[in-house]
């Protein structure tokens, strides 16, 4: 829920508070909320500058770091690394808990490059390839910064607790899977085999996401950087599937309705989007495709877009009552995960 002066004003109007009670639990959450991602410029600025850092040593690193050979390259990214925790830790003792955050994500995303200096130092890393590949292609021998970046991830977030420090976690995830089918398929992996793993460990990040959010509650949203990408390479996968079915494509359909249900009960909207997507692609798959010469499928395409909004408001009248008796039969811990992410 977003909460607003307006929202304080209008309860002040109403006189459900005095005008010196909004003042004062205004100032109260706006100082307990300054924590909380916001798309507020200061947010904007927090975001962009931590990703243009991490994009100058992941996305965007050059060639030209080549030159300093895998000894420069170590003491280089040791050298970000160790100025990364002292900001982190200066910004933390201030409060400053969002670019703290960004800060310690930084450190944990020089992982990679460190690891890449250090085979390369060591004259064990494989023939072909650069560090800048590393986010293009799959290939096997990336496996060994992925496990390393895994490792220090996690050693960063136990130490610091910031959610945003999942997001290198979560794509570092992602990478894995596919070098992983890379490796155990000799180097040659198909298309046909690529979508079915992402499809796969999409799924099985949706699962740990769930499981994290179980765990983390009464706490920080730790699940948001997983669902999202679990979510992205579920669809992704299952969306590059290719049947001349009808069936399989009204279950294709099925899931993505599936998807947003998920999305309004976990209050997730990354579900909501991919899983709208997955339903107006398959719509438009029945005007331009199945139903293409008919003139009856856009009058019943109203027709049903004019009952969901019937629904929407029915839905409206009931919900407290029906969201009330829907979570007395829930476990606890998920009704608990509802109610405090409601």
């Amino acid at each position: 829920m977003y909460i607003t002066r307006k929202n304080f004003g209008d309860a002040v109007k109403e006189k459900i508070i005095s005008s010196d009670q909004a003042d004062a639990l205004f100032e109260f959450l706006q100082t307990h909320s300054h924590d909380m991602p916001r798309f507020t410029f200061t947010h904007v600025l927090y975001y962009l500058g931590g990703l243009v850092a991490i994009g100058a040593m992941t996305l965007f690193m050059n060639l030209g770091w080549e030159s300093f050979g895998g000894a420069g390259i170590v003491f280089i990214a040791a050298f970000y690394a160790a100025a990364g925790l002292i900001i982190t830790n200066l910004f933390a003792s201030k409060n400053l808990n969002i670019p703290a955050g960004i800060c310690a994500t930084f450190v944990v995303c020089l992982t990679p490059l460190a690891i890449y200096g250090l085979q390369q130092w060591l004259g064990v890393w494989p023939d072909g390839g650069a560090y800048r590949d590393f986010h293009r292609y799959i290939k096997w021998h990336w496996l060994y910064m992925e496990l390393g970046t895994l490792a220090v991830g996690a050693v960063i977030a136990w130490r610091y607790k910031y959610p945003f420090l999942i997001m290198p976690i979560a794509v570092t995830l992602w990478y894995m899977t596919m070098d992983v089918t890379a490796m155990l398929s000799g180097g040659d992996i198909s298309w046909e085999l690529r979508k079915l793993v992402s499809m796969y460990s999409g799924l099985l990040m949706i699962c740990l996401a769930f499981w994290i959010d179980i765990r983390s509650r009464h706490t920080a949203d730790y699940a948001f950087w997983i669902y999202f990408f679990g979510v992205i390479a579920f669809w992704g996968g299952l969306s590059s599937q290719h049947s001349d079915s009808e069936l399989s494509k009204f279950i294709y359909f099925c899931i993505n309705l599936l998807m947003i249900g998920a999305g309004v009960l976990l209050i997730r909207r990354v579900f909501v989007v991919f899983g709208a997507l997955g339903c107006c692609g398959y719509l438009g798959h029945l005007a331009s495709d199945v139903f293409k010469d008919s003139w009856l499928f856009p009058i019943t395409l109203t027709a049903i877009g004019l009952c969901i909004i019937c629904l929407g408001i029915l839905w409206q009248k009931h919900e407290k009552a029906i969201t009330e008796k829907s979570r007395k039969i829930l476990p606890s811990s998920l009704r608990e995960l509802l109610e405090t992410r409601s």
